[in-house]
């Protein structure tokens, strides 16, 4: 199940099905028993993961408009935010969270799958692991294994989002503009890192949900394989 969960996992990171297809193909065979085939489970999970969840994060307020992963500003910046507000320039700051989570949303569009190497080498005694641990131990396993190249994969594609959604020209305003009002210690803050990391906690985020769904709801196991590879966690 480890398998399962974690391919649900990286379904939500794959930007086609192209690619999903390409990383499902590289599990190994061995993961069956008995007469379940743990494997193809896996494969259909994953593409019911990209239909679900990958859509959602990478549409036009993927991140802005879904409270459980939208960016916040940190706590270095609210001060900015305070600070524009009172001087008159409230379309400014609301435009400047904007395209934090525009930056976020098109990251997430590019990412490609990161996840083959954790996937490849999960062990059938760690797919049995994950699969009757608890719900969230898929997208737990994923995130202690992946997050370093997961940060050195999204860091770029963020910077380079910045400059594609703009988000880069609009904070260097803001931040200008906030600089230049009197008496106010001055910023110079980390975005690009600051909205990575936030990405990336997103992204895990809503793999857990999914993780999470096909678990706990029947209803999300939609064929006869999901029903047979996830009933095995049931028992």
């Amino acid at each position: 199940m480890k398998k399962i969960a974690l391919l649900a996992v990286a379904a939500y990171t794959l930007s086609s099905c192209a690619e999903l297809q390409q990383v499902a193909n590289q599990l190994p065979g061995v993961l069956e028993q008995g007469n379940v085939d743990i494997a193809g489970g896996l494969k259909e999970a994953l593409n019911n993961g990209i239909n679900k969840q990958v859509v959602k994060l990478t549409a036009t307020d993927g991140f802005f408009k879904n409270e459980a992963v939208k960016i916040l500003l940190p706590d270095e910046l609210k001060k900015v935010d305070k600070g524009l507000r009172d001087i008159g320039m409230s379309k400014l700051a609301d435009e400047g969270l904007k395209v934090l989570n525009r930056a976020a949303e098109d990251a997430v569009k590019e990412a490609t799958p990161i996840f083959v190497d954790a996937i490849t080498g999960i062990t059938f005694t760690d797919a049995k692991n994950i699969l009757m641990g608890n719900e969230s131990a898929a997208t737990t396993y994923l995130q202690n294994s992946t997050s370093t190249a997961l940060y050195a994969k999204f860091n770029p594609v963020i910077k380079s989002s910045f400059a594609k959604v703009g988000a880069d020209k609009v904070w260097s305003n803001i931040i200008t503009k906030y600089n230049s009002i009197p008496l106010v210690k001055k910023v110079n803050p980390d975005l690009t890192d600051y909205t990575t990391n936030k990405a990336m906690e997103g992204v895990f985020k809503m793999i857990a949900v999914e993780e999470k769904n096909i678990r706990t709801d029947l209803g999300s196991r939609t064929s006869d394989l999901l029903k047979k590879v996830f009933a095995m966690q049931d028992k």
